[in-house]
């Protein structure tokens, strides 16, 4: 019997309390102000789904021969009608992805398209929850929250995140 040994497509480790925190801040402190800025209020800073929602979507990829997903970092259009609190906030899309050599042999992690009723598309997930603006209501404190950063706004002034 041939046996075929399966390389691991690994590539992120557990991290820490700190470089969470260090990372976020870095984000408060160098996008998330002009993106503010740029869209006219507080954009989003976090983006949540349950563990029920990811692993139907880790189920589906897999069904389609997925081994991995791509993040996409994606912002909602100015009259995002759908969900009119999202419009102009950044967000989230998940894509399922199958690693493939080329005939080159080079590497690339390919998006999924899969057929549907309306035809071929994408196999993607988005409409998650984002912060803001739904957050948990200000005075609640579950011990949970990650760093909170000042963030200097130059002339608009300083904001607490």
């Amino acid at each position: 019997m041939l046996l075929v040994e399966k390389k691991s497509l690994k590539v992120g480790k557990f991290v820490n309390t700190d470089h969470v925190n260090t990372v976020i801040k870095n984000y408060k402190q160098e996008r998330w102000v002009n993106n503010s800025k740029h869209i006219g209020k507080e954009d989003s800073l976090s983006a949540w789904l349950s563990i029920e929602e990811m692993e139907e979507f880790i189920a589906k990829a897999k069904d389609q021969g997925g081994d991995g997903i791509r993040v996409y970092f994606a912002a909602y259009s100015e009259d995002y009608a759908e969900q009119p609190l999202y419009a102009g906030r950044q967000t989230i899309v998940l894509v399922g992805t199958k690693h493939k050599k080329d005939e080159s042999g080079l590497a690339a992690n390919k998006d999924i398209y899969i057929s549907t009723d309306k035809g071929t598309g994408i196999l993607a997930y988005n409409s998650v929850l984002i912060c803001p603006p739904f957050c948990k209501p200000k005075g609640i404190d579950d011990g949970n929250d990650v760093g909170i950063t000042l963030v200097d706004k130059g002339e608009d002034g300083l904001v607490v995140v």
